[in-house]
């Protein structure tokens, strides 16, 4: 059967254990057998982590030992998908410049805190993730980033929301959701998830984090099918 890791902690206020065990029913109703662990240590083997189809990121504000960001990487290089939400996955390892290289993106603020009303749109396009979904409506953090500009952007939200000293710019449609390629990869992040009954009162987000769970996870079969290797992006692996 195929095998998700999900890792959880950090700040409570983000409610890790909720998110976690939500997440994780979705995958097991798509067919995957799930591994819930409230310890980083199920990261020290990079072998192991590469027999998973998807590893799911669900720690908020932490610290983590580089080596296992380099298993992370190792594994997700070589087809393990790599999917997570919110603070979870994008405001997990501020000190850690490898990890916000590889999800994506970093959290640098959400201006007016939380209970902000705003619009998420989808970007319709190539991405099976998409097809179908409308835009929607959010009551929550509306979360600022840095963001890759390699990443396939899938949903976006309109900022300034609120008056701060962004609002002296012009206004952005800042990413909500995108994937990326790591390697032989899948990569999915949704910024949504300051707290877990966001996927109940908007729908439309949950079955965005459901898509994308699976996107992620189904990349691993795409690179044993396509005998995709990992010789390319070895040869300056060293430098991190």
């Amino acid at each position: 059967m195929k095998k998700v890791l999900i890792f959880q902690g950090g700040w409570d206020g983000h409610e890790p254990k909720l998110v976690s065990a939500r997440f994780g029913r979705l995958l097991e109703e798509a067919g995957y057998s799930v591994e819930i662990y409230d310890t980083q240590d199920c990261l020290a083997d990079k072998e192991k982590l590469a027999e998973y189809h998807l590893i799911v990121a669900c720690w908020t504000m932490g610290q983590i030992p580089h080596e296992y960001v380099q298993n992370i990487s190792y594994a997700v290089g070589r087809g393990t998908g790599l999917a997570g939400c919110h603070g979870g996955m994008c405001d997990s390892f501020r000190n850690d410049t490898e990890w916000q290289f590889m999800t994506g993106g970093q959290w640098v603020s959400h201006p007016g805190g939380d209970g902000i009303d705003y619009m998420v749109n989808i970007c319709h396009g190539s991405s099976p993730i998409t097809q179908g979904l409308e835009d929607f409506p959010v009551c929550s953090e509306h979360y600022y980033l840095h963001v890759d500009p390699a990443i396939e952007v899938l949903a976006t939200t309109r900022f300034p929301s609120v008056h701060y000293y962004h609002i002296s710019n012009k206004p952005i449609d800042m990413p909500v959701a995108w994937t990326k390629f790591w390697g032989n990869g899948r990569v999915f992040y949704n910024s949504l998830g300051h707290h877990d009954d966001v996927f109940d009162k908007s729908p439309n987000a949950q079955e965005l984090m459901r898509r994308g769970l699976i996107w992620a996870a189904e990349g691993k079969d795409y690179a044993i099918e396509n005998n995709l290797t990992t010789e390319r992006f070895e040869n300056n692996a060293k430098m991190y």
